[in-house]
């Protein structure tokens, strides 16, 4: 079985910001056997163990005892690529949140995080954080920089912090619980829980995404105004043309439905599928002519991963995403990407 690997570049991103803390950074690659030269490209991947042996070396090379725990503040999130797009273009805390747990089950193969009812906060929810990979052998380093990125990425996206209600926490209680609480902007810890939970309220979801990046947005604007510009002008959009019109202004990290189109069309369900079947289409022939056209697009662009495209294109998982293209181009996307 091949080992349980993460992107290239969230190793990357932990070397750099111990380089900024003062850390010899060709030292600790070197001492975890990692060469940025054989690891390019947006597709990149490492081993957990790799950043799993990274992980006591920056500690201890920072000379912070709670570097795992700052860490959110030492990042840009709006560089995050792909993800900080996705979660820019969310209306809601609570719809950011849920983006979150889609692309973690789709970026990370270490780190399962899903969200649950919380009946504590009526309209709340628990997000949880399940480790998942038996080569996680610093848990609590991991448990705490994702808490701490998830954290700062939220007040980066409603400009203002963003206090869970309580945080639930899956290794033992240290001796000082005050930093723990300056990072988690909560007093309500709870320490040897089975699961790593933090807890939002009803409020905190409905916070609004202030704006969309700027920088980000036109890489991928692009690709849908190229198809939207492909719609005749010189007559009105045929009902065909403007299901797909629609389904490429969704077509954003959420997979656009029937209803949803529909919706936008001003049309019920069963008369719009009526006319297109009329028109000798189905929805999701449709669907699928879109996602196929901007697959395509996405991959010429070398910033994106394979994965970053996937998502985007609304699958949950890479694979199957792989399987459609083939059947599209018959070829699989890296092929089509070389």
């Amino acid at each position: 079985m091949p080992p349980d690997t993460l992107a290239v570049s969230s190793l990357n991103m932990l070397l750099w910001v111990a380089g900024q803390h003062g850390a010899d950074v060709p030292a600790l690659s070197q001492a975890i056997g990692f060469e940025p030269a054989t690891t390019t490209g947006p597709d990149a991947r490492v081993p957990i163990a790799t950043i799993q042996r990274l992980w006591p070396l920056v500690m201890d090379a920072t000379r912070d005892q709670y570097f795992d725990l700052h860490l959110g503040g030492y990042i840009n999130f709006a560089t995050a690529g792909t993800l900080a797009y996705v979660l820019m273009h969310a209306p809601t805390v609570g719809a950011a949140i849920a983006q979150l747990c889609r692309y973690q089950d789709v970026a990370c193969q270490g780190v399962r995080t899903f969200q649950t009812p919380a009946p504590e906060w009526p309209g709340g929810i628990w997000l949880t954080l399940e480790l998942t990979s038996p080569a996680i052998v610093h848990p609590q380093y991991v448990l705490n920089s994702e808490l701490s990125v998830y954290l700062a990425a939220f007040a980066t996206l409603t400009g203002q912090p963003v206090a869970p209600q309580a945080v639930r926490l899956a290794y033992p209680r240290p001796a000082d619980t005050r930093e723990h609480e300056a990072a988690f902007g909560t007093a309500n810890l709870e320490f040897d829980t089975l699961l790593t939970q933090v807890a939002f309220d009803a409020a905190a979801l409905a916070l609004p995404v202030l704006h969309a990046n700027p920088a980000l947005f036109p890489l991928f604007e692009q690709h849908a105004a190229a198809l939207l510009a492909q719609l005749p002008t010189h007559q009105p959009p045929t009902l065909t043309e403007r299901v797909r019109g629609e389904i490429v202004r969704q077509l954003k990290g959420e997979l656009p439905t029937l209803t949803t189109v529909a919706a936008q069309l001003c049309l019920g369900v069963r008369t719009l599928q009526l006319k297109l079947k009329e028109a000798g289409y189905t929805y999701q022939q449709l669907l699928d002519n879109v996602r196929s056209d901007l697959a395509q697009r996405h991959l010429r662009e070398p910033h994106l991963s394979i994965t970053d495209v996937a998502f985007l294109l609304g699958y949950s998982e890479p694979s199957v995403f792989v399987r459609s293209f083939k059947k599209w181009t018959g070829q699989t996307p890296g092929a089509f990407r070389r």
